[in-house]
């Protein structure tokens, strides 16, 4: 009888403990017809946000993973507060539609193609998403606004935006293709950037002052038209090149030609150089037809 009872013990399974139950009380609980963390994490939409997070990371492929997730979900925060994946339901409204789209076509680079193009398709789903009240697909209006919105929030100097946005934008009526939502949308990220390393080259110019040379500004001015070529590329990305094949070799000869001519010179501006650069790229851009 004793070795019966010992066999018996020794066959039985050993209660789980309180100390260990961080994973048995989901399986224990599930068993009981309570939720499991898998199941509450599914039914709560984290696994298919965590799921597109990834995939974003993996497609731009920052150099700061960590601070672009943190930038990605505080985004997700403010301009989806409804949605949290790619298969989100329709926006109530242009306001909520532009926000998410805008939150979209900012989260990569340019030059991640891929990631930028995806990102492009994104936000002219999200934009052209139908309605009771409306049919699908992308109008010249919110095509337009988008475009200033992107402007506005990158600081671009406001008459080279204003400039630029009359020679890439639709009639509000118009039905806007990909292609032409995608190139509007890339010309003015491209502006943008053109016109932050214009703002660092007249750093270099005025060596802090806030005023540099006249005479040498405009010879860097004429060097840089002459780097952007003649005639209008259909790729607005070229005139980034382009403008970095200005090198300092370049730069150095234009401003000593420049300090050897014997006329007065007055002082330019920050504001005035920064015009008068992004003018040369708006002049270059190729007006959507």
């Amino acid at each position: 009888m004793a070795a019966y009872e010992k066999r018996r013990a020794a066959a039985a399974p050993a209660p789980a403990s309180a100390a260990g139950s961080g994973l048995a009380e989901p399986a224990r609980a599930a068993g009981d017809g309570l939720e499991s963390e898998a199941e509450f994490l599914l039914r709560a939409g984290v696994t298919a946000m965590v799921r597109e997070a990834l995939l974003k990371v993996l497609e731009a492929r920052p150099e700061e993973p960590v601070s672009f997730l943190a930038d990605y979900f505080e985004r997700l925060v403010l301009g989806s507060p409804a949605a949290a994946g790619e298969a989100a339901a329709e926006l109530p409204g242009p306001p909520q539609r532009l926000a998410r789209a805008l939150w979209y076509v900012r989260l990569a680079h340019h030059s991640h193609r891929t990631a930028f193009d995806s990102n492009a398709g994104a936000a002219y789903e999200v934009l052209g998403a139908g309605g009771r009240r409306r049919k699908a697909g992308v109008d010249g209006r919110l095509y337009s606004e988008l475009l200033r919105r992107i402007c506005q929030h990158g600081g671009a100097p406001a008459e080279a935006a204003a400039a630029l946005l009359g020679r890439v934008r639709c009639r509000d009526h118009e039905a806007v293709p990909f292609d032409v939502f995608r190139y509007g949308v890339l010309t003015c990220f491209v502006l943008l950037e053109f016109a932050a390393k214009a703002d660092a080259l007249f750093g270099v110019l005025d060596g802090g002052s806030g005023a540099a040379d006249g005479r040498v500004c405009q010879a860097v001015l004429h060097a840089l038209e002459d780097a952007l070529g003649i005639g209008h590329v259909a790729l607005p990305g070229r005139y980034l090149e382009a403008g970095s094949r200005l090198g300092p070799d370049g730069l150095a000869l234009a401003m000593d030609r420049a300090l050897q001519e014997r006329k007065l010179s007055t002082a330019m501006s920050r504001e005035e150089f920064l015009k008068k650069a992004t003018a040369l790229f708006v002049a270059k851009v190729k007006p959507v037809e």
